[in-house]
């Protein structure tokens, strides 16, 4: 192996548990001089209480928040409504807070006076359509919303109870503290915060039918941010660009000197995407960021994520080929040399093109990444979980392989009975809060990634029984890795399960071997859309940015009509430097709660809550049988509620920013005016054990409270489920539960108070290999079955409890 490319598997040393560069990321003046540790920051420069620019008044910043960002109100209809205000306020001799749209786009995109010196390409004109990254990175870096949650500096995490290493954020890894190692070396940039550059992109069609409607955005975050607040949609991850895609007619289309266009024109749109950052990638800039320290910041381009096709453009290298190493194409177990920027330009230099494409996979282009310092491509590339695991892997391979072994060895006709057998159980799983359904099954033409992700979580338990075992694992194992790449805390347990899985899919995917940018475009009038597109989340961005300075000095506080005629109290109360915001941090766990407004129409003590129960579920006891010794000892009055809302902390799926998400459960005897919805949960009975160990599972009958020696008590009358054996299916890896009775025949109900309650849990009958009527509907699934499986696949925190 050459020396230039040994790095590349050489491990790094295992250094002191909680270890980081605490040399970096240092405080420092606005001139770059560092400042002594503790050292407060500078006072934030104090604007004036009133000072609403670039709006007058925060009656025009309120109108321009509320018509563009929350009604989308189109141009047509925004100039109709400023007439209509502009006459209704004549009489008073006064003015609208906007003449027309144009006027009210014009102050949300006022970004100041035009400083004396501007760079060059702010000037040019271009085919692509982007925004300043570098600008982009400072809004991120200067937001005082995430001061907490930015991390300045690399680190290494190790648990404390077996001294294993753990990843979470960005700058938790390798690639992080590699890259701060060599900025560290270089006496100019020493000490200062490194920002990654994380890119994104995905060639999407918006719409179908209606012509030309691709567009290929770009995306940006910085390594910094942490993910809680990626996750959160917190403005740290926006569109900064749109990307040209070229077309031409089929005679040119597979021409040679237009595919070099293709390739030269994405890499040299990147470059100059990119071009206003190359400054301060080699010399630091200083920030002040939102914590108010000034900081020293050197840049480097990180992670691009993107799905394979684009990898290939983007690392020009041959379809077929792997993108990392030089393992022959026909034999890519067999393994080879890492890929490196250093080798690939010494080849080019060397070989013959022909020689490159065909002994090492190589496309003479340069990739954009060579005009930045610290940037190899091979390094940078992150593969797109959703195009290439959950749509490619999944979708579009695992999903059509079973139909095409269905046919090849049940015959045409015998296989779309048992296909359309696989959609009316898909069409029959029962509902669960964020979990879309298939009213028709998983058999429509028009695909999206939140389709296939939806389909991913249910289509485990409908193939049972039609198909071999060892398919059904093979499903597992893919959606186990699935999940476990996307945890948000990776430790090295998590590895070697990522590791099990991926051979385990491997292994029994081999059973297959015998069959042989959304919502701004809607905004927009359709025509010329891409301009309008980034302009429109620009303007998003700038509102955003407006409401986080006004929410900083204590400006929106209050309602419009309160802060004209403020009461003396409310002059006097102090208020917080940054108002919360909902999804924050600040965020604490709270006792479960029932929902705000009794039912009037329900049962209003236990005698009636029991013959309610009975009449609605058609139990075969008689209330009127029990004894009234029996009842429990209360003889106030009952509510009856409908739902109850649950807080628990899922940090792996989208959540606040503290990790802290929040679901209603339901038990409602007509959801809808349709038909009866009752949630099934998972009750916390040992809080030391893990997993599904100390849980049980229930399904609510009702939510009710009482009140007694003058304190309420929220309940839920539920009905046990029981656990079918102590250990998960071996096939689907899912716990098997199935509704629990008494030896007379009875339900086993139980009252508990709602705290006991942990989440909302998903169960999907277990079909085996028995046809379901095509009749059944999904909402009394869980009384039509009598086994379940209990989903760890319904999201990312169900498949970490319940695994």
């Amino acid at each position: 192996m050459p020396p230039h490319c040994a790095h590349h598997l050489l491990q790094l040393p295992c250094l002191a548990p909680g270890c980081a560069y605490l040399h970096l990321g240092r405080p420092c003046t606005a001139d770059g001089e560092f400042v002594p540790h503790g050292t407060p920051p500078p006072p934030i420069p104090q604007k004036a209480p009133d000072d609403w620019s670039p709006y007058r008044n925060r009656i025009e910043f309120e109108v321009a928040e509320f018509v563009f960002k929350k009604c989308h109100m189109s141009a047509k209809n925004l100039d109709f409504l400023c007439d209509l205000m502009a006459v209704s306020l004549a009489k008073h001799c006064d003015t609208p807070p906007f003449a027309d749209h144009k006027d009210l786009y014009n102050v949300i995109d006022y970004t100041g006076e035009c400083p004396e010196v501007v760079p060059p390409w702010m000037n040019d004109e271009f085919e692509v359509w982007y925004r300043d990254p570098h600008a982009m990175a400072h809004n991120i870096l200067a937001n005082p919303t995430f001061k907490d949650e930015i991390d300045y500096a690399p680190f290494r995490e190790y648990n404390a109870s077996d001294d294993t290493h753990r990843w979470k954020d960005f700058m938790s890894g390798d690639w992080a503290w590699q890259q701060a190692d060599t900025i560290s070396k270089d006496p100019e940039t020493h000490g200062s915060v490194l920002v990654p550059i994380i890119l994104g992109s995905d060639k999407t069609t918006v719409f179908v039918g209606t012509g030309n409607n691709e567009y290929y955005p770009l995306y940006a975050s910085i390594g910094n941010v942490r993910n809680n607040v990626r996750r959160a949609h917190r403005d740290a991850l926006v569109i900064i660009g749109f990307l040209a895609i070229p077309k031409t007619d089929k005679k040119h289309s597979k021409d040679d000197m237009f595919q070099i266009f293709h390739r030269q024109l994405f890499h040299s749109s990147l470059s100059a995407i990119l071009s206003s950052l190359k400054s301060a990638m080699s010399k630091y800039e200083v920030v002040c960021c939102g914590d108010s320290h000034f900081r020293r910041m050197i840049y480097s381009l990180g992670p691009y994520i993107a799905d394979y096709e684009e990898q290939l453009v983007l690392s020009c290298v041959v379809k077929h080929w792997c993108l990392k190493c030089i393992a022959v194409r026909t034999d890519l177990n067999s393994g080879g040399m890492y890929r490196c920027r250093q080798h690939t330009d010494f080849i080019i230099g060397e070989l013959h093109e022909d020689i490159l494409w065909d002994e090492y996979g190589i496309i003479s282009d340069l990739p954009f990444t060579n005009d930045f310092l610290r940037a190899d491509i091979h390094e940078l590339l992150s593969f797109d979980l959703l195009h290439q695991l959950i749509k490619g892997a999944f979708k579009d391979h695992l999903v059509d392989w079973v139909a095409k072994y269905l046919k090849a060895v049940h015959g045409t006709k015998r296989a779309e009975e048992i296909m359309s057998d696989i959609d009316c159980r898909v069409a029959a799983v029962p509902s669960f809060s964020g979990l879309r359904r298939f009213p028709q099954g998983h058999d429509f033409k028009q695909w999206m990634g939140d389709d296939s992700k939806a389909l991913m979580k249910v289509f485990l338990p409908a193939i049972e029984g039609h198909v071999p075992g060892d398919m059904v694992r093979a499903f597992r194992a893919l959606l186990e890795f699935c999940y476990l790449v996307r945890r948000n805390v990776i430790t090295e347990d998590t590895l070697n399960q990522i590791q099990d899985a991926l051979g385990y899919f491997h292994r029994y995917h081999k059973i297959f071997g015998l069959v042989a940018v959304k919502e701004p475009w809607c905004w927009s009038n359709r025509h010329n859309a891409l301009g309008q597109m980034l302009v429109t989340n620009q303007r998003l961005d700038k509102l955003a940015a407006s409401r986080v300075d006004f929410n900083a000095r204590g400006m929106l506080t209050g309602t419009i009509l309160s802060s004209q005629h403020p009461t003396p109290d409310e002059d006097e109360q102090a208020v917080p430097a940054i108002a919360p915001q909902p999804g924050d941090h600040a965020i604490e766990p709270q006792p479960h709660s029932l929902a705000k407004t009794p039912q009037p129409n329900r049962a209003k003590t236990v005698a009636a809550l029991a013959n309610e129960v009975a009449c609605i579920r058609g139990d075969r006891c008689d209330p009127e049988d029990i004894p009234t010794g029996s009842y429990p000892q209360n003889e106030g009055k009952l509510q009856v509620f409908n739902s109850a809302s649950a807080t628990f902390l899922a940090p792996s799926d989208l959540s606040g920013v503290g990790g802290m998400q929040w679901e209603h459960i339901r038990a409602c005897p007509l959801w809808r005016n349709e038909y009866p919805r009752n949630d099934c949960v998972f009750i916390n009975t040992d809080s030391d054990a893990q997993g599904m160990q100390g849980l049980e599972v229930a399904r609510i009958i009702c939510f009710f409270s009482f009140i007694h020696d003058w304190e309420g008590y929220p309940c839920a009358l539920i009905q046990w489920f029981d656990k079918i054996g102590d250990c998960a299916n071996e096939d689907t890896g899912m716990w098997m539960v199935g509704p629990s009775f008494h030896e007379d025949g009875s339900r086993n109900l139980a009252v508990i108070h709602i705290d006991t309650i942990f989440c909302a849990a998903h169960l999907i009958p277990i079909y085996s290999s028995e046809y379901i009527p095509h009749s059944l509907k999904f909402y009394p699934s869980i009384d039509s079955f009598r086994s379940f499986y209990v989903n760890k696949f319904a999201d990312h925190h169900a498949f970490e409890i319940a695994s």
